[in-house]
């Protein structure tokens, strides 16, 4: 079981994935040899990776949240088909196993038969299909990730890590990749910490117009980093859905306050007649309940809820999970 000096490697990468060694160390209060050595042990582990993704807009691509209900007795194969597809996301198997909750990337426009056509194999295992359109996520990237392991930081810490972070891209900024960015690309979704000396190697650039490209995708909105951890190594078992109804008007607000949650690893606004999303990891059904009932019931504005629990993880971001560990798609 990762420690504290493991939870706080784990958290700095959270507001900085890219930061050295040496700024870890330091806000883990360990030398920089100790935190390369943690870092790579978690991640040899499986408890964490680091991931360069890029935002599936820079595509014209939207995100749509999917929910899959199957034959509990058929519903494997088909959950381990989408998993494996590049454009599918987030796949986990909730409601005991009969329901298969995931993540399309699909252009707005696309009409709704047509993304189901060719996402979803035909089979008679898929008893109902609702997708809704994600209509925006809440929070900021790097503080309002799921943060209930521990590990917190002081404030003079994480400005530290926060310093050297581009402002936040404005509306139309957003630049596409080029086809000679793959090499790029493809390296950083395999190891969001790659150096710039070796992203020179895999492309054939020199480092300084590696470090041109990276920051104008970076600034553009592109491409961001994500740190894909897996709770159930960190002693978070019970990973819930919730499904919220809340008026317009409430609506921004109350998203907001539940992506500040630690126990919240993810909260958008969604098209269908539960308007939110929230994505919970507690420890157990005790510590979701005490989360239910003080937390989620201190926010005014909700109407109503429903819950899905999830019984199995199968993929997040852009790692699969496999003998409960995170890996790249390529090595399942």
């Amino acid at each position: 079981m990762p420690d504290e000096i493991d939870r706080k490697i784990l958290r700095a990468l959270r507001y900085s994935p890219r930061a050295s060694f040496r700024l870890i160390g330091e806000v883990a209060g360990v030398s920089e040899q100790t935190a390369a050595r943690r870092y790579q042990a978690l991640r040899r582990e499986g408890v964490m990776r680091v991931i360069g993704l890029i935002n599936p807009e820079a595509h014209g691509q939207a995100r749509w949240i999917t929910r899959i209900r199957c034959r509990p007795d058929r519903v494997a194969p088909l959950a381990d088909a989408l998993t494996r597809r590049p454009d599918i996301a987030y796949v986990g198997l909730a409601s005991g196993g009969s329901e298969i909750i995931c993540m399309i990337h699909s252009p707005v426009d696309a009409p709704r038969d047509d993304i189901l056509l060719r996402q979803l194999p035909k089979a008679a295992s898929v008893l109902d299909v609702s997708i809704d359109l994600l209509i925006h996520p809440f929070g900021t990237v790097g503080t309002s990730e799921w943060s209930g392991y521990g590990g917190h930081l002081s404030p003079d810490q994480v400005a530290w890590l926060t310093a050297d972070r581009p402002p936040a891209p404005t509306a139309g900024t957003l630049q596409p990749p080029t086809a000679e960015d793959t090499p790029l690309l493809d390296a950083l979704a395999e190891d969001g910490r790659t150096t710039h000396t070796r992203l020179a190697e895999l492309t054939g650039w020199s480092k300084a117009r590696v470090a041109r490209r990276l920051d104008a995708l970076e600034t553009s909105g592109a491409l961001s980093y994500e740190v894909d951890l897996l709770p159930e190594r960190l002693d978070h078992h019970l990973n819930a859905t919730l499904w919220l109804r809340v008026a317009p008007a409430h609506l921004h607000r109350v998203g907001e306050e539940l992506a500040g949650h630690d126990e919240v690893a993810f909260a958008g606004a969604m098209s269908g007649d539960h308007n939110i999303m929230v994505v919970a990891n507690c420890r157990d059904a005790e510590d979701f309940y005490r989360y239910l009932t003080t937390r989620v019931a201190a926010v005014p504005g909700i109407d109503a809820y429903s819950v899905s629990i999830r019984v199995r993880r199968l993929k997040q971001a852009a790692s699969l999970i496999a003998h409960g560990r995170l890996v790249p798609p390529g090595q399942a």
